[in-house]
């Protein structure tokens, strides 16, 4: 009975520490369920994107990351995750299981990253980075399943040109524009969506960010510099099944984490994945047979912290069983 008292604290804390992760429009579209030794992720249907996400590709991505939160808050402790473990309850995405005693100190570093992590819209610095994070990145990513596609320098005018059709193919249709208006202008109690002070004011970017406020607003002042410095990458899977997009979620968690552990700033790019248009423009960079999952952006951010966008509260999206 001891040893379920301290796995269920320490599964409460984890699930808690997971609230932190980035997720599509910040929906936050998980709940969790804390037992003695047990932490389950379902997903929450009711925070879907119907039209720039029909299928819950990005919504089970997004759970994705939140468990790979959860489980770097663990670090240490012996687990085992099994994933979809009810073939009659699609929505339950895994099951973590405390396994053992506490053994290390685990990845202390990715761990404290975890609050400190913010998708970071702004410019990036023209330093490029160095070949050694560079690497460092690509396997964390690998560690958790999926596979990280370094878009090279004459390649990047692709990933723009999938950024470009992208919106224009978006902001093109008056049920996107709807669901966009609806998750940029949230009640302040909502704890969700993304504020219009947290999106970055139209400049020049090698690849253009997916405009947030089309018809004005945009509450954050931009530097002079445009992304030259940024390393872009494409985040994929083997295959496009539920499985492999909750293994592209870990994986694009590993990287942001061991990113702002060093440093770097970087924000996920979705919307060049969204429409299966632009989503095979992408795969004709990747190796042969790779699915696209989601692009991401990093580099060196620019002087201050950028605006930290809302959470809800624990006792929306976590319950004690």
């Amino acid at each position: 009975m001891e040893f379920a008292h301290m796995g269920d604290t320490r599964l409460r804390e984890a699930a808690e520490l997971a609230i932190y992760a980035p997720s599509i429009f910040n929906t936050q579209p998980w709940q969790w369920t804390v037992r003695a030794d047990t932490l389950e992720l379902r997903a929450d249907r009711t925070r879907q994107l119907p039209v720039v996400d029909p299928d819950r590709r990005l919504l089970t991505l997004s759970c994705g990351v939140a468990l790979h939160h959860a489980v770097t808050a663990l670090s240490g402790t012996p687990y085992e995750v099994e994933f979809m473990p009810a073939a009659a309850e699609p929505d339950l995405l895994a099951v973590v299981r405390i396994t053992g005693e506490r053994q290390t100190a685990g990845d202390a570093a990715s761990r404290d990253a975890i609050r400190k992590r913010r998708t970071d819209r702004r410019p990036f610095l023209r330093a490029p980075i160095d070949q050694d994070l560079v690497a460092i990145l690509t396997s964390v990513c690998e560690r958790q399943g999926a596979l990280l596609h370094v878009v090279r320098w004459d390649h990047v005018d692709v990933l723009a040109l999938a950024a470009v059709r992208a919106g224009a193919l978006q902001l093109s249709n008056p049920d996107y524009r709807a669901e966009l208006a609806d998750w940029t202008h949230r009640p302040p109690w909502s704890g969700d969506g993304i504020p219009l002070e947290t999106v970055p004011k139209a400049v020049p970017r090698r690849v253009p960010v997916r405009e947030f406020a089309p018809l004005g607003g945009a509450g954050l002042t931009t530097g002079p510099d445009n992304d030259w410095g940024a390393l872009y990458a494409i985040l994929y899977t083997a295959t496009d099944t539920v499985h492999a997009w909750l293994t592209a979620g870990m994986s694009l968690s590993a990287l942001l984490l061991a990113a702002t552990a060093r440093g770097l700033g970087s924000a996920p790019i979705s919307d060049v994945t969204e429409a299966a248009t632009t989503r095979e423009q992408l795969r004709r960079l990747l190796p042969a047979g790779g699915f696209p999952q989601i692009a991401v952006r990093v580099g060196y951010p620019p002087v201050g912290e950028p605006p930290w966008t809302p959470r809800r509260l624990p006792s929306e999206v976590i319950t004690d069983a």
